[in-house]
């Protein structure tokens, strides 16, 4: 069976899987400092929660934007699992698609990965928006090359830098206003539509742009923990695939077995 790390900057997501088929999945707050003795207790509870074993995982894969986290998770593999991790976009796991920016180099691996899971499953032009952190917007090519894209701060990072800088502002959940209305009858009522239908109309207008410079007709594909929440409320997403980097890992997993 297949561990595939998702190491983000807010949470560090572990699935365990055979083939392609996610058997489970658990996630936890990213820590660089956490080792791999802490995150090999955590684990092993959850394993046998679930019924399984750490000897039951013959190899591990991991993708991450915050490199002070990759020693112990290779650690991690090493000691615990008896399996050298791969890593996303270090040899010998090659990308498989053309990285058509100025830089490759420089593009997380977390958005080649959810382009080649996203080109892998939906078919023709694809503009892929993964919430996280911060919120990407990603274009892939029918061909499955990787195009760029955009990346905005994500909805919580611009609701907590709101609050931080305006004292009198409270706390507020992100959730759907409970109508439509755009004029906010209390501070709170005025905080959320900002944030909320103002997140709504920056991605419809950046998928707007988006499809109008590609000029083809293109599928937007979203993924990460807030897709659903905006689905309720914008009619710009085609499909929601909530696995997506995850999937992109196990492909990934297949093509370095392929190269060997």
């Amino acid at each position: 069976m297949l561990l595939a790390i998702d190491a983000g900057n807010t949470n560090v997501v572990f699935a365990l899987l055979d083939g392609r088929e996610i058997k489970t999945r658990w996630r936890i707050a990213t820590d660089p400092r956490r080792t791999a003795d802490e995150y090999a207790v955590w684990l092993n509870q959850l394993l046998m929660l679930e019924g399984y074993a750490m000897a039951d995982v013959d190899a591990v894969i991991v993708a991450t934007v915050v490199p002070r986290a990759l020693h112990n998770l290779q650690v991690l593999a090493d000691k615990y699992f008896k399996t050298t991790a791969l890593v996303a976009g270090q040899p010998p796991v090659d990308w498989g698609i053309e990285l058509d920016v100025a830089e490759p180099a420089s593009v997380g691996a977390d958005r080649v990965v959810n382009a080649i899971a996203a080109h892998h499953l939906y078919d023709g032009d694809l503009i892929v928006i993964d919430f996280g952190t911060a919120t990407t917007f990603d274009v892939v090519d029918y061909r499955g090359a990787y195009k760029g894209g955009i990346i905005a701060p994500g909805i919580n990072l611009s609701l907590d830098a709101l609050v931080a800088a305006a004292a009198k502002l409270p706390r507020i959940a992100i959730a759907p206003p409970e109508n439509r209305s755009v004029i906010g009858r209390t501070t709170a009522d005025a905080m959320l539509i900002g944030v909320f239908w103002g997140y709504v109309a920056m991605m419809e207008g950046l998928v707007a742009r988006m499809r109008a410079e590609i000029g083809r007709p293109t599928k937007v594909i979203s993924t990460g923990g807030l897709a659903v929440l905006f689905n309720d409320n914008s009619d710009i997403f085609d499909a929601i695939a909530p696995d997506l980097t995850i999937q992109g890992l196990a492909l990934l997993y297949e093509r370095s077995l392929q190269t060997e």
